[in-house]
């Protein structure tokens, strides 16, 4: 028995030890960070929204960092290869990656990615959201999304919404739509936004789910109708815009996002340096107007509070998938 209790004593001796030491070093490792440049992966090309936030971001982090940020454009594969290549990076603050709607909407729709999306990865923080707006050809009868439901059930599936490819926000927006309003509406799918747009534009779909940067130009000149957005709140820069909340489907919500992650195992406290760094980059003036002006809504989460959004967000959409029936291959 004495064995038995002295054994116990340096097991829990050692673990204590063991504990200390990863608590020292999670400090040392903040005091040190970062020791060499930054590196932030944007898994789209450069010049679209994710990419100019970043840029607006760099250099006031860098400042606040004491070292260079470098914007790295990785696209491809739906974000699978900018996402990968961070989730292998070294696990020491150095390397971070923005993450979209792409990174939960991957762990749905894909198998056999190449990393798993909650295990690989720690939230940093979230910085803005981008929803989508619900437009329309001015010749349909409907100025609302409830006069718009009501034309549904009575043209059961008759009425058509272009939406990107399967899986794509526009794409599950629509069919979020379609359970909401319990009604029957064919998606046409596009690939990509533009096309979808001219496609209704045309005439070919009687209805459009795409974000607002494509459709500024439309809207002022009155070729599109824009009915509501997608997000909890209205959009600063258009408050006589209602949310799809405010129009007969209660709780409905869905917005694109951009924020940071980093490999799991990057130390606590250099995760809490990132994030507090990044939102104070995020709320200068200058960013913040830079956001605005792209329609965007500033929308800052720490570490703890943008990890779970990421949680709520894939369980969101698991239940979505299911309700709607949807099928991926």
């Amino acid at each position: 028995m004495k064995k038995i209790a002295q054994r116990d004593r340096i097991v829990s001796m050692m673990t204590l030890v063991s504990g200390i030491c990863t608590a020292f070093c999670g400090i040392a490792a903040a005091q040190s960070f970062p020791v060499k440049p930054l590196r932030i992966i944007v898994p789209f090309p450069p010049g679209g929204t994710a990419d100019v936030v970043v840029r607006s971001l760099a250099q006031p982090l860098g400042a606040a960092l004491g070292q260079t940020v470098i914007v790295d454009n990785r696209p491809g594969a739906n974000t699978v290869i900018a996402t990968e290549l961070v989730a292998r990076a070294p696990a020491d603050g150095h390397t971070l990656l923005i993450t979209g709607f792409p990174f939960v909407a991957n762990a749905i729709q894909r198998r056999n990615l190449p990393y798993d999306t909650l295990k690989d990865f720690t939230a940093v923080a979230r910085v803005e959201s981008s929803p989508w707006m619900v437009a329309v050809h001015p010749s349909l009868p409907v100025k609302s999304v409830v006069e718009m439901i009501a034309l549904a059930r009575a043209r059961p599936g008759q009425l058509t919404y272009a939406s990107n490819p399967l899986g794509s926000g526009a794409h599950m927006i629509g069919e979020m739509m379609k359970v909401s309003g319990k009604v029957s509406i064919l998606d046409v799918p596009y690939q990509g936004e533009v096309p979808a747009m001219v496609a209704v534009m045309g005439g070919q779909a009687d209805m459009l789910i795409a974000h607002i940067q494509p459709l500024l130009p439309q809207m002022q000149a009155h070729k599109l109708r824009v009915l509501a957005v997608t997000s909890r709140h209205r959009i600063e820069r258009f408050k006589d815009i209602p949310t799809l909340a405010e129009s007969g489907m209660p709780g409905f919500e869905l917005s694109g996002t951009q924020g940071v992650t980093a490999p799991a195992a990057t130390p606590a406290a250099v995760i809490n340096r990132l994030s507090s760094e990044i939102l104070r980059a995020a709320a200068l003036p200058a960013v913040r107007e830079s956001m605005v002006r792209q329609a965007l809504i500033p929308a800052p989460m720490g570490a703890a509070e943008y990890g779970a959004h990421i949680v709520a967000e894939l369980q969101n959409m698991q239940k979505l998938v299911r309700e709607a029936q949807i099928k991926f291959e």
